[in-house]
């Protein structure tokens, strides 16, 4: 056991730097690099490049490199975004953009893999149950890396801490929530970005990138190398490699592989719902954007001490419990919004909607990704790649129409992916209940058949 925690921490503690560095300068991209909108476009690249990594490259490399130095040389990706922001341009940008994005789905698909794999291996040397086993990985591997969003933006907010606040009037304030003014919001985030010194934003970029150093340096020195057992190598050795590139398309043959899709893009809409609307139409139209860190530290922390709570109850409760509260959640959360007019006297609420967010969304991380590793055990890589695929497409939608559409809309296609995912996720664990108690009644029908 000592071993394989040690190995998860390793892990945990290595994405918790990657994601401080990455998850920090993704909330401030449209607010730092607001000129012709690079910022945002950087955003959409990195989704866009995403999903064709997700579709090609993480089967081959980990069964090229293994899940270590595939971790460790995506990693190195990351590490570029984080040089081209130093002199942001069209040029540096959408180039380290496409690169972040092309080893984004390699190293989650290797992660997942690595989780996946240690937990059966340790289930079968302790006698436990390989899916609780893997459900308490997970649930360490977010206590701790969801963590990663309070200390990137607690170091943003004390690294720019000396901009100043700017009072917001009852006309700003009627273009807030759900039914905003559209173009209307971006000013404020203009004006105070370009009030930024430059001397602070390379001071906050060399903070990050040493983070993400700091990362790559942790896997490649203490992550033990981990493999598959024998007889599955030989059978991946079987493949040809036209099958193994193919092998995310080739997945979708698997009906609870395409049952899944809304579960999973769903993660994407949510997300990219509360980093991209909640926080410009709620928390920097209604209080200024100085409020903004502060907020998404709240929906980070709930949503690391959930994410442990729910890998740790999960063996007693089940999956499906845990998948119906976080929908109900979600479902009051947007009901919420949709109807909530929010104005600085409220501001406590403004700190409970990302915090109850962050609850549901530990459910979505943590049980996704555990179900992906006990659904598809044998086509471990394929199904974590069709994860990120399908993850990535939620977020490039969701960027994608985010300034086309006012807030109700978006809530609206929010809650209507919620309502398909969750439906159809019920449909894939009635399938598996059926297929459990036919295993279970088999070998005594089998037997007296053939007598």
């Amino acid at each position: 056991m000592e071993k394989h925690l040690k190995n998860i921490l390793v892990v945990s503690f290595g994405f918790l730097l990657l994601f401080t560095a990455y998850g920090g300068l993704q909330s401030l991209q449209s607010s730092l690099h607001s000129q012709e909108g690079q910022g945002v476009a950087s955003l959409s690249v990195i989704y866009g490049a995403l999903i064709l990594s997700s579709m090609f490259l993480p089967s081959v490399l980990i069964k090229k490199f293994g899940c270590k130095w595939t971790i460790a040389g995506s990693m190195c990706c990351y590490v570029t975004f984080s040089l081209g922001n130093f002199y942001a341009s069209w040029y540096t940008l959408i180039p380290t953009s496409v690169i972040l994005g092309l080893g984004g789905a390699p190293l989650w698909s290797a992660k997942c893999t690595y989780l996946t794999i240690a937990g059966n291996s340790y289930a079968q040397k302790a006698g436990k149950i390989g899916k609780d086993v893997i459900n308490q990985y997970f649930g360490i591997f977010f206590l701790i890396f969801q963590s990663s969003g309070v200390w990137g933006n607690l170091i943003s907010s004390l690294v720019f801490g000396q901009s100043h606040k700017k009072e917001i009037s009852e006309g700003d304030l009627e273009c807030c929530g759900a039914y905003d003014c559209m173009g209307n919001l971006t000013g404020n985030d203009s004006e105070d970005s370009n009030k930024i010194s430059p001397n602070l934003v390379y001071t906050l970029l060399g903070i990050y990138t040493g983070s993400g150093v700091l990362a790559v340096f942790l896997i490649i020195v203490l992550l033990d190398q981990i493999t598959t057992n024998k007889e599955e190598s030989k059978e991946e050795e079987k493949q040809s490699f036209c099958s193994t590139f193919l092998a995310t398309f080739q997945h979708l043959k698997d009906v609870r592989q395409c049952l899944l899709i809304p579960l999973t893009m769903y993660s994407g809409f949510e997300q990219g719902f509360l980093a991209g609307d909640y926080t410009k139409s709620y928390v920097t139209c209604a209080l200024g954007i100085n409020f903004v860190g502060y907020v998404m530290i709240c929906f980070s922390a709930t949503n690391s001490l959930c994410s442990m709570l729910f890998g740790k109850i999960s063996q007693f409760t089940g999956r499906k419990v845990l998948f119906a509260l976080a929908a109900l959640i979600h479902l009051a959360c947007i009901i919420i919004l949709l109807f909530w007019k929010p104005r600085p006297e409220y501001l406590a609420v403004f700190f409970v909607i990302p915090a109850l967010w962050g609850v549901s969304d530990a459910v979505w991380q943590t049980q996704t990704n555990a179900l992906y590793g006990v659904l598809f055990e044998k086509h471990k890589e394929a199904a974590f790649a069709n994860y990120r695929l399908w993850e990535s497409l939620g977020f490039v939608i969701a960027f994608g129409y985010s300034t086309f559409l006012q807030v109700y809309i978006k809530l609206y296609i929010v809650l209507a992916v919620l309502v398909v995912a969750i439906f159809l996720y019920g449909i894939v664990e009635y399938l598996e209940s059926k297929t459990s108690s036919t295993t279970n009644k088999e070998p005594p029908d089998f037997k007296e058949t053939h007598m």
